[in-house]
C-alpha cells in the first residue's frame, strides 16, 4: 500500500504567503544549502569553484535583467554597459575613497540604479524594438564614455583599475573558496530579494504592464512610475554584478563589459525561462558553462587529431548561443525552468501516469 498527501493545507495567513508552502520543498532547500555551502568547497577542486564563482556572478545580473525583461516586458539591450557602471564605481569607491565591500558594492548597485533611470525614461513613450534600440544606444553611450575618460580609467582608453582581494576585517577573501562565499552570498540575496519582489504589488504592476500596459493604468498602476522602478531595480542587480566580477577578477577594463556582454545575458533569461528567477539560474549556468564544455570538446578532438577542430572558439560559441536559443524558442518557449517544472511534475506523480 503506497501512501501520498492528498493535500497540504494552510490554516492562516502568514502560511500561505510562505514562500516554500511544502514541507518537501523546505527540506529539498535545506539539503541544496548544505550541499551549496559544506559539500562543494570541500569537494570541488580550484577550476571547478571558479566556474561555480562566474555561474554565482551571472545568476545576479541575469535575475535583474529577467525582472525588467521577463516580469515586466521591457527589452534591454545595455545590460553590458550598466554593469560596467557598477565596476567601475566600486573600483573607484574602493581605492579613492578606500571603502569596504560591503559598502562600494551597494553604492555601485544605487549609482547604476539612477543611470538605469535616466536610460528607462524613454520605455514611457516607445515599446519593443523600439526600446532595444534606445538601451542599445544606453550601452554604446557608456562604453564611449569609459573609452574617452581618463578620469574615470585613470590612463584613458588602455586603462585597467586594479583592485586588492575584498576583506572582512583582517581576512583577505583571496582564495577561490573564499571568493565562493562571497559570491554565493551576494547571489543568495539576490534569489531572495527577487522572489520576494515577484510576490509583492510591485511583481503584480510589472506582470500587469507586461501583459497590457493600457488596461494596467485604468486599473491604477502608475506606468510610468513602474517602468522607471523595473529600469531601477534591473540595474541595481547589474551595478551589483559588476562590482563582484570587479572585485572577483581584481581588474575592470572596458573590454569586460561590451555588447557581447548583454547579448549573453538576454541569452541566459531567454533559454532559462523569462520571467522566471529559478530559470536565471539555470539558464546563467548554462551559458557559463558552455565555453568551459565547449573548450574541453575541442581539446578532445586535438588530442584525437580528428579532421577539424570545429574552427575559431569564438564563432564557434556564437554559432552554438544562436542555435540553442532558436531551439529554445521553437521547441519550449518556457525555457529550462520550464522542463524543470514538468520533471518534478512527473516525478511527483510517479507511479502514476496521470
Amino acid at each position: 500500500m503506497i501512501h501520498r498527501e492528498c493535500g497540504v493545507y494552510q490554516t492562516s495567513y502568514r502560511a500561505d504567503m510562505a514562500v516554500y508552502k511544502l514541507p518537501l520543498a523546505r527540506w529539498g532547500l535545506a539539503g541544496f544549502g548544505v550541499v551549496l555551502f559544506l559539500v562543494l568547497p570541500l569537494a570541488a577542486g580550484e577550476y571547478i569553484l571558479s566556474i561555480l564563482n562566474l555561474v554565482g556572478i551571472a545568476s545576479v545580473g541575469a535575475i535583474g535583467l529577467n525582472l525588467l525583461v521577463g516580469g515586466a516586458g521591457q527589452i534591454s539591450l545595455g545590460q553590458g554597459g550598466f554593469m560596467a557602471v557598477g565596476a567601475y564605481t566600486a573600483a573607484i569607491f574602493a581605492l579613492r575613497l578606500g571603502l569596504p565591500f560591503w559598502l562600494s558594492i551597494p553604492a555601485a548597485g544605487f549609482m547604476t540604479a539612477l543611470v538605469g533611470s535616466v536610460f528607462g525614461i524613454p520605455s514611457l513613450r516607445v515599446k519593443g524594438l523600439y526600446l532595444a534600440i534606445a538601451t542599445l544606444a544606453a550601452q554604446f553611450i557608456i562604453e564611449w564614455n569609459l573609452l574617452h575618460s581618463a578620469w574615470i580609467t585613470g590612463t584613458g582608453a588602455q586603462g585597467a583599475l586594479v583592485l586588492e582581494p575584498p576583506a572582512l576585517g583582517w581576512l583577505a577573501l583571496d582564495t577561490e573558496v573564499k571568493k565562493y562565499y562571497f559570491v554565493m552570498a551576494f547571489a543568495i540575496l539576490a534569489t531572495v530579494a527577487a522572489r520576494n519582489i515577484s510576490r509583492t504589488y510591485l511583481g503584480r504592476a510589472f506582470v500587469a504592464i507586461r501583459d497590457h500596459d493600457v488596461a494596467a493604468e485604468i486599473m491604477g498602476v502608475n506606468i510610468f512610475r513602474y517602468k522607471l522602478l523595473a529600469f531601477a531595480i534591473s540595474s541595481f542587480y547589474a551595478g551589483v554584478t559588476g562590482a563582484l566580477w570587479a572585485y572577483y577578477t581584481q581588474v575592470v577594463s572596458y573590454e569586460h563589459f561590451t555588447l557581447g556582454t548583454s547579448i549573453d545575458y538576454l541569452a541566459m533569461i531567454i533559454i532559462g525561462g523569462l520571467g522566471s528567477v529559478p530559470g536565471s539560474i539555470l539558464g546563467a549556468a548554462f551559458i557559463t558553462m558552455l565555453p568551459a564544455g565547449l573548450r574541453e570538446l575541442m581539446e578532445t578532438v586535438k588530442r584525437l587529431g580528428l579532421p577539424g577542430t570545429l574552427g575559431n572558439f569564438t564563432y564557434t560559441r556564437e554559432i552554438l548561443f544562436g542555435l540553442i536559443i532558436i531551439g529554445f524558442l521553437i521547441f519550449e518557449p518556457g525555457g529550462l525552468a520550464r522542463i524543470w517544472r514538468r520533471a518534478k511534475d512527473y516525478f511527483r506523480l510517479w507511479p502514476f501516469a496521470y
